[in-house]
């Protein structure tokens, strides 16, 4: 059975316009010259329709849900740092460095969280740091996007995310905001894609030339005679500002857009979630796609026929890797350098390896 999109419109709206159609035509009838034989089936007919529109509706819900795979689709409870049983990466003995009293406010992209979770477990006094409550914990993970605008804005002092897009530099020099940015390991910036897809390696060419939309079926790279959906993430976001920078000097097409619901009966069309469907392309990190998110039937692609490894990462042989930072405000980086050289020791490094990133290479 095929995917439920026609077009990059799902078939559920195909449905809503024919059960919408037969209502309307229903209610203009004059069932005033039916037997009651005839209106019998008349009422059969509309309760069927009813209960297919309707379960039609929730099928269709369930199943994009399950292909759906979002940035908030890992627990990161499994990861809060003075906690038993959970995933961090851990010294072999006390870290040589500790936080006093002037604990700073950490935030940053939900796949680096891990990691400074991970330091602050190592150096902070215990306590409860729920990633999930900015308003009161001073370890938490917004998102890369709104990680950026707390820095800005002094709600966070160090923000752990890849680099900043064109709009977050814009935005800072707006608020007269220099960032300091302190390199701390490495990463892949990788592309997947349904795992029955039987196309396992594209060329870097040929992924701009999806993403500018000059190819747009598989078929073009080796693929089933299929259109290619490319899916974006939304401006701002880590692997949106690795994609604009991968792109070069290329112009980046539109990004997919769905119809969904809205209040009232209304639909409206906005940027599509990444959909798992067969013929769909996406992005995001390596340690993300192939750590954290697991339960998905998604396959990571090679780039000029170059697997995206740790192996690779730290060889430069994977063609599209960059370095993550934690990032202070260049007003205070004095006040938290040691912090920041800590992370780059030997110990904080060692960190960054257990945890399953790249660390920087040693001079």
């Amino acid at each position: 059975m095929g995917d439920p999109i026609e077009g990059g419109r799902p078939i559920i709206w195909t449905i809503w316009y024919v059960a919408v159609f037969l209502i309307i035509m229903m209610a203009l009838y004059d069932f005033s010259k039916l037997s009651k034989t005839r209106m019998k089936r008349v009422a059969l007919v509309g309760t069927v329709v009813g209960v297919v529109f309707f379960s039609s509706v929730k099928g269709y819900y369930v199943y994009t849900a399950g292909l759906r795979i979002e940035e908030r689709g890992v627990e990161l409870l499994d990861y809060k740092p003075f906690q038993q049983d959970s995933n961090l990466a851990k010294l072999d003995a006390p870290a040589s460095f500790k936080i006093g009293s002037d604990v700073p406010r950490l935030d940053g992209a939900t796949a680096l969280y891990p990691l400074y979770a991970a330091f602050v477990e190592a150096t902070y006094p215990s306590g409860n740091y729920d990633p999930y409550r900015p308003d009161a914990s001073r370890v938490v993970s917004t998102t890369t996007g709104e990680a950026y605008d707390r820095l800005i804005y002094g709600q966070a002092d160090i923000i752990f995310v890849a680099g900043p897009s064109d709009r977050q530099i814009a935005a800072a020099e707006r608020t007269d905001v220099k960032f300091n940015m302190t390199p701390i390991g490495r990463e892949a910036f990788i592309f997947f894609v349904h795992e029955d897809n039987p196309v396992d390696s594209l060329e870097l060419e040929e992924i701009q030339q999806i993403y500018a939309g000059d190819i747009r079926n598989w078929k073009e790279v080796g693929g089933k005679d299929d259109s290619i959906r490319a899916f974006q993430r939304p401006e701002g976001s880590g692997s949106q500002t690795a994609l604009q920078r991968m792109m070069g000097e290329r112009e980046l097409m539109d990004a997919p857009v769905e119809d969904v619901p809205e209040g009232m009966g209304g639909i409206i069309e906005q940027a599509a979630v990444y959909q798992n469907h067969k013929n769909a392309i996406g992005f995001s990190f390596r340690f993300y796609a192939s750590e954290m998110i697991t339960e998905h039937d998604i396959k990571l692609l090679q780039v000029n026929g170059v697997a995206p490894t740790v192996e690779t990462i730290a060889d430069g042989t994977y063609p599209i890797t960059s370095e993550f930072y934690a990032i202070t405000t260049e007003e205070r980086y004095e006040q938290y350098k040691p912090f920041l050289d800590w992370m780059t020791s030997e110990e904080g490094q060692a960190l960054v390896e257990q945890t399953g990133y790249v660390p920087l290479a040693k001079d």
